[in-house]
């Protein structure tokens, strides 16, 4: 993906970008989350001329019936972006009275965790008449959107409690959310904020001109249309006759040239359904706590049903850092496929995603019938915490850094696509199996050689981007790992909340590994504003590097990346074994305020402002870069002192 692709996607995500769908699925492939200033200063862009069909029934509605422009916002309560888009709504409805209506869709990203929760509060206040009243609050304090914080606002407007907890808890209102976010995703609207002005898409959080502009051409229309003898009321009914349904397949966009295939290997142990004769084999990379990991089984169900054993599909993990249970689960869908019922576990995982706690999984355990003394003792003694590892380093190797992520015969599709999107790669792999089986290849080894064959053929990577010109970067004070005089030094900006900065770490730490000796990691802090406890775990990471522990708590934040609060930190340190009394009188008196504001002017003086940001010798590399990226810098900034040349001696 083209990394002015990946920007756009980011901050319509977040940020989104996806949060991907980080675009179409949790699938950001690498990850550079934005500064607030990046996202507030995105230049206007033309808008589609596409009309979609928006419905707007069963949403909440604020303005009139005969309103002749209708926004339908899909949005997160608490992505910060979406909260300062608020603010322009509410003046867009002050400016045009009302000629404007607006509908709001839920659309919580996974990666938000009070996100849900905020919607189902706002639509449990909508079943008392006071979606909006609640709505404003959200939008208001969307840094403060626990479980005691939302009880709170629905006490503060007026809310029956009793009643407002019963509809939070309500089934049907988690069906209405899922719908939404369904069919932001069907629209393409996959990042928030998002909306669509008469049907016409208008992503993120666009300076208000934009929206006027875009809502006086729609307005004009609309005039005409009533002109012409539509009523007001139907004049949104009527533009929606010749609206599009849903955003073109990605497979079928041309503004992006087709991904590289790769070598993709088919592990001994892996869940597989189909035979290995199959003229297509499907790797997915996967994450049982993914949502638009589970979007995609009925895609893979319909595959399935519709190629029968012309098909392989193969199962590989990818447990992503901020899925505080995915690994778990991936464990036990192992420990079930010990059993031989992985897909009976994988369709109960995908179907409980919000239950994946120990005792939830041994549940379910016993549900399909394993035996669960067997289940209990594979998880509790790891052993299949190696293979989830593997498979995520092969993953990221490949390139499947987010999920889904999928191979057909090699050749790569991200992100939770619908069928339309597989079909035509999977038709175009039969072709060419039959033509190979034609011309004598066994079947046996059908899927070794059109892999190749897809690897051999696909495009050159395009060239890459100017790279920057390198900069003088000082490690200075901050905490390094790695010999005092290694020929590489790696200084990393990074935010202990972010992500994408948590995925940059199994990739150093294979640097490390590989170039064993010849680097060391200097980490230096940029925690974003919209991170509401990024700079607190900051500071926690220098109070632990005061008692000589800053990698220890560097691994714990990033392990715990949900559980930054002040209690959770002090957890932490205790669990490290730290002086209590000292590491909490440094949280206290901001005794490293001025070093981690030191570090954060450095870095957007050097261009680091998003994260992770990466200077290697002073050559930069931005975001959450696969393997490869790094050693193809520092082979290079090797060759230039020599190193290669003297160990080849």
């Amino acid at each position: 993906m083209k990394p002015n692709v990946i920007v756009a996607l980011l901050v319509g995500l977040v940020l989104g970008f996806v949060g991907g769908r980080a675009a179409s699925g949790s699938k950001t492939i690498t990850g550079n989350t934005p500064t607030v200033a990046q996202a507030a200063n995105k230049p206007a862009r033309a808008v589609d001329p596409t009309v979609f069909k928006v419905p707007v029934d069963g949403a909440p509605t604020k303005g009139s019936v005969n309103a002749l422009v209708t926004l339908v916002e899909f949005s997160d309560y608490e992505c910060p972006f979406c909260s300062r888009a608020n603010t322009t709504v509410e003046q867009l409805q002050k400016d045009y009275g009302s000629k404007l209506r607006v509908v709001m869709r839920q659309n919580p990203l996974s990666f938000h965790p009070h996100a849900r929760p905020a919607a189902l509060a706002a639509l449990a206040a909508g079943e008392q008449g006071k979606y909006w009243d609640m709505h404003s609050l959200l939008f208001a304090n969307n840094k403060k959107l626990d479980g005691e914080s939302l009880e709170g606002y629905a006490k503060q407007i007026g809310l029956d409690v009793a009643k407002w907890k019963a509809d939070m808890a309500d089934s049907r209102l988690g069906a209405a959310i899922d719908k939404d976010a369904a069919l932001a995703q069907q629209l393409g609207a996959s990042g928030t904020p998002a909306f669509f002005i008469n049907g016409r898409f208008l992503s993120g959080a666009q300076p208000i001109d934009n929206f006027k502009a875009l809502i006086d051409e729609e307005l004009s229309k609309a005039e005409g249309l009533v002109k012409s003898g539509v009523a007001p009321g139907q004049v949104y009914a009527r533009i929606m006759e010749k609206g599009v349904e849903r955003a073109p397949a990605r497979a079928q966009q041309q503004a992006e040239p087709p991904a590289a295939a790769k070598k993709v290997d088919v592990p001994a142990d892996s869940p597989v359904v189909g035979p290995a004769t199959a003229k297509v084999t499907i790797v997915e990379w996967s994450d049982f706590e993914c949502p638009f990991c589970s979007r995609a089984v009925p895609t893979l169900n319909k595959i399935k049903e519709t190629y029968g054993k012309d098909v392989r599909v193969v199962f590989r993990h990818q447990p992503l850092p901020m899925h505080s249970h995915a690994k778990l689960a991936a464990q036990a869908s192992m420990a079930a496929h010990e059993q031989g019922k992985f897909w009976e576990m994988h369709d109960k995982l995908f179907a409980n995603q919000r239950a994946l706690e120990r005792g939830d999984l041994e549940k379910y355990a016993q549900e399909i019938g394993l035996d669960v003394n067997k289940f209990k003792a594979a998880l509790d003694s790891n052993k299949f915490s190696a293979k989830v590892d593997a498979d995520a380093a092969a993953g990221m190797a490949v390139g499947a850094n987010g999920t889904p992520a999928f191979f057909i015969n090699g050749r790569f599709l991200s992100g939770a696509q619908p069928f339309e999107a597989f079909k035509p790669l999977i038709d175009q792999e039969i072709a060419k199996a039959d033509k190979a089986l034609a011309g004598g290849t066994k079947a046996e080894d059908l899927y070794a050689k059109l892999n190749q064959d897809n690897v051999n053929a696909a495009p050159a990577a395009p060239a890459a981007p100017a790279e920057p010109a390198v900069q003088k970067v000082e490690v200075g004070n901050a905490p390094v790992r790695g010999p005092k005089n290694a020929p590489i030094t790696i200084v990393a900006w990074s935010d202990f909340e972010c992500p994408f900065c948590s995925r940059a770490v199994p990739t150093l730490e294979q640097v490390e590994k590989e170039y064993k000796g010849k680097v060391k990691i200097a980490f230096k802090h940029q925690p974003l504003p919209f991170h509401q406890n990024a700079k607190l775990a900051a500071q926690a990471s220098m109070a632990a590097n005061e008692q000589g522990k800053f990698w220890e708590m560097h691994d714990k934040l990033f392990a715990n990346q949900r559980a930054l609060d002040r209690a959770s930190l002090e957890k932490y340190a205790q669990e490290l074994k730290l002086d209590m009394n000292k590491f909490k009188t440094a949280l206290d008196s901001g005794k490293f305020d001025k070093q981690i504001e030191a570090d954060m002017a450095d870095g957007s003086a050097k261009g680091a402002n998003g994260t992770p940001t990466f200077f290697i010798n002073g050559r930069t590399l931005v975001g959450a870069q696969p393997f490869d990226a790094f050693k193809r810098v520092i082979d290079e900034e090797l060759k230039k002192t020599g190193a290669v040349a003297a160990e080849a001696k």
